[in-house]
């Protein structure tokens, strides 16, 4: 991957972290998720007034997106509700790595060669040990690694449905802003079935933290849906995962959660296996 690659996607991957540390931090999480994808829809919409829409071809992809990007929001909520953000967070991004890998393999033929499979795997065996590291309690809640794992699965299964449809979008852009559009389709009735309207219309805390979030993900999702047209797949769903480094300082410093200095020899597993993609 080229320097700017790498550096696009090390951005994106600390937007992420902070967006999640704003949901963990959520009362009502659900609502909250809620609230980010409906103004996430709010921000695309416009957009797609000066960008080239996706070709028809890419439009199986989107609707299966969508479901997928559904699935991974309600199953991080659960896992957030279970367990703390330095547990699920490291755990559900870590495992997909080793999924997409497998995936973009049996079905476009992607191969990493044998550098990049090491890297892979260093970045996966640093991202696991983050999340035992600096625990109360080594064995980490069985329901919050079970929905962690959950959420790991369909991350895996949008990452690679997302890197195959915008690269038959003809237009990367209109692939990531119109798919911000329709994530919200399926998260409003959801939200309003269990938590009224009051889901969708006042945030307990104000529009303050839905609005943050919401650009974190809008920057994070579209630059690594760039990024995954200019280098292989799996690499950059790779490198994504080091947002595992930011999200385990943010949960120590403002979430209270956990010791980032006893989890750093995992993170320099992680930072290694960066480093290993590139050559």
């Amino acid at each position: 991957m080229s320097f700017t690659v790498v550096a696009v996607v090390l951005c994106a991957a600390f937007f992420h972290a902070a967006w999640n540390a704003i949901l963990k931090s959520r009362g009502d999480r659900l609502s909250s998720v809620t609230q980010m994808s409906m103004l996430l829809a709010l921000l695309a919409a416009p957009v797609l007034l000066f960008v080239p829409l996706p070709n028809w071809e890419c439009w199986p992809y989107l609707a299966a997106s969508v479901v997928l990007h559904t699935g991974y929001k309600l199953f991080l909520v659960r896992a957030y509700a279970a367990g703390d953000m330095s547990q699920v967070y490291p755990i559900a991004r870590g495992t997909a790595p080793f999924i997409v890998a497998i995936v973009t393999w049996l079905l476009i033929g992607e191969t990493l060669g044998e550098t990049g499979y090491v890297g892979l795997i260093t970045i996966c065996t640093g991202l696991v040990a983050l999340a035992l590291f600096g625990q109360k309690s080594v064995t980490a809640s069985g329901q919050a690694v079970g929905f962690a794992l959950c959420t790991a699965c369909f991350i895996a299964a949008y990452s690679t449905v997302d890197g195959i449809g915008a690269r038959n979008a003809g237009s990367v852009h209109g692939y990531a802003f119109l798919l911000f559009v329709l994530e919200a389709l399926p998260m409003i009735p959801i939200a309003i079935s269990r938590r009224g309207f009051q889901a969708v219309i006042r945030p307990a805390a104000g529009w303050g933290p839905a609005i943050a979030s919401a650009l974190l993900c809008l920057l994070a999702f579209w630059a690594v849906i760039w990024a995954m047209t200019e280098a292989p797949i799996a690499a950059v769903a790779a490198l994504r995962e080091t947002s595992v480094i930011f999200g385990v300082a943010i949960s120590a410093l403002f979430l209270r959660e956990g010791s980032f200095k006893t989890r750093a020899p995992a993170a320099a597993f992680v930072a290694a296996g960066a480093v290993l993609l590139q050559l």
